[in-house]
């Protein structure tokens, strides 16, 4: 959410701003609402001060002996009474109409986020590996010989709908092995606290993170009013929300191993062979809780975090940041780190690992005590998938077959995997 004193101070600044993400200006309607909403409060605090001095003359006309003037105090009391309660809700109406147009207003891009209207604008920054050369045509995942046994598309369609999948045997336990590979590097070599989190969250959680309300459409909710999370973020960075820690706790960087789901609403027709995009997945997702001064460096270190598991996989990838047009509505600044699926013949986004400032803790009233003194301070967020499992297991598939319809699997699984390095064509590990 964004600060109203930003808004007041530099109105003209702050419609610029938006209109690089493309959204038309904003700042007169909500400094109307602003205005409207400051006056109401301060009527209220006039006439409580009139209630006040009325009540306080009430005595002294008592003690004179002045019944005339003390019954119109009296009345004066009363009607003041009645004036305040009305001018209250006024204000506490205008209130939550600013704040319900706040919160559906997007973050604003960081300075040195490259303009544009969609993907083809995004920069490329790095790249790591080289696409094999195949002398043969490669399968998407789903039809490679040695994943067919394993990845069945039809039986989940049956138990589930469409965008599930189900998986079995060794493609199954590589899936897992996956998960815990991420889990482990994130831990053990990059220095992240694992979290277990709830994956059934309250709305003012969803709200926190910039989920609710703009984008309900894109996620579940129990008939209980729970809502199933769409990622890990939204637990791990509200573990913040609503304290003051002292500066000391910063920065503080989680992840999480979770399930994950998503309605996928308007995304009909897009991605839906195999398992790339699915209602329900896992992801290892990373989260860091830092000062103003350490996001900027934090969003590299998260970066890193993320495409050396793709190094050690031996996956080639690259990274680019994403123009103003491409970013999703919570972040300042996003690096896309994309692996190549022979496959696809294309690059494919495995992490968004982004940097949100202050936006989403004040969402969600998350602050620090600076070590030097002072006002406390709005903490910084950034988030980022370290990696999306299923993602990363089309990567390896994808990447890993050979002409015979057999899998070559990275050895940095192999410990994972009773040591088996492939998936033959009958699906079995070897």
């Amino acid at each position: 959410m964004h600060d109203i004193r930003r808004i007041r101070d530099r109105p003209k600044e702050f419609d610029s701003a938006l209109a690089r993400r493309g959204f038309e200006p904003v700042a007169r309607a909500v400094l109307k609402i602003d205005t409207e909403r400051r006056k109401k409060i301060r009527s209220a605090e006039i006439a409580q001060a009139e209630r006040n001095a009325a009540s306080s003359a009430i005595g002294k006309a008592k003690s004179i002996g002045d019944q005339a003037e003390f019954e119109r105090l009296r009345s004066v009391v009363a009607g003041k009474r009645a004036e305040i309660s009305t001018l209250e809700d006024e204000a506490s109406a205008a209130n939550a109409e600013l704040e319900e147009f706040l919160l559906g207003i997007p973050n604003l891009p960081a300075s040195d986020v490259p303009d544009g209207d969609d993907e083809s604008s995004n920069l490329e920054i790095r790249s790591w590996g080289k696409p094999r050369t195949l002398d043969f045509e490669p399968a998407p995942h789903h039809e490679i010989l040695a994943v067919r046994k394993g990845m069945d598309l039809e039986t989940a369609a049956k138990l589930s709908g469409t965008r599930f999948m189900l998986l079995s045997g060794a493609i199954a336990k590589l899936h897992r092995a996956l998960a815990q590979f991420m889990i482990d590097i994130q831990v053990e070599e990059n220095g992240l606290t694992e979290v277990w989190v709830p994956v059934l969250v309250r709305e003012e959680t969803m709200v926190g993170t910039g989920q609710l309300p703009k984008f309900a459409h894109d996620s579940y909710r129990t008939t209980e009013g729970h809502w199933l999370v769409p990622t890990a973020e939204v637990p791990l960075t509200n573990i913040v929300g609503g304290r003051i820690v002292d500066e000391s706790y910063l920065p503080r960087r989680f992840c999480a191993h979770t399930q994950c789901f998503r309605s996928e609403a308007g995304a009909a027709g897009r991605d839906t062979a195999g398992m790339l995009r699915q209602h329900q997945f896992e992801k290892v997702e990373m989260v860091s809780v830092t000062t103003p001064d350490e996001s900027k460096a934090e969003l590299s270190r998260m970066t890193r975090c993320a495409e050396s598991i793709l190094e050690r996989l031996e996956i080639p990838y690259r990274t680019v940041v994403l123009c103003t047009g491409d970013m999703g509505f919570s972040a300042m600044k996003t690096h896309d780190v994309e692996v190549w699926l022979p496959g696809q013949g294309a690059y494919r986004e495995i992490s968004s690992v982004s940097v949100c400032g202050d936006f989403q803790a004040r969402r969600m009233n998350a602050r620090f005590r600076p070590a030097s003194g002072g006002p406390v301070e709005f903490v910084h967020t950034l988030n980022g998938s370290g990696l999306a499992v299923g993602r990363t297991l089309i990567a390896v598939l994808e990447n890993g077959q050979r002409a015979d319809g057999s899998v070559q699997l990275p050895s940095s699984l192999a410990s994972y995997l009773g040591g088996k390095r492939a998936i033959l064509p009958s699906g079995d590990f070897a």
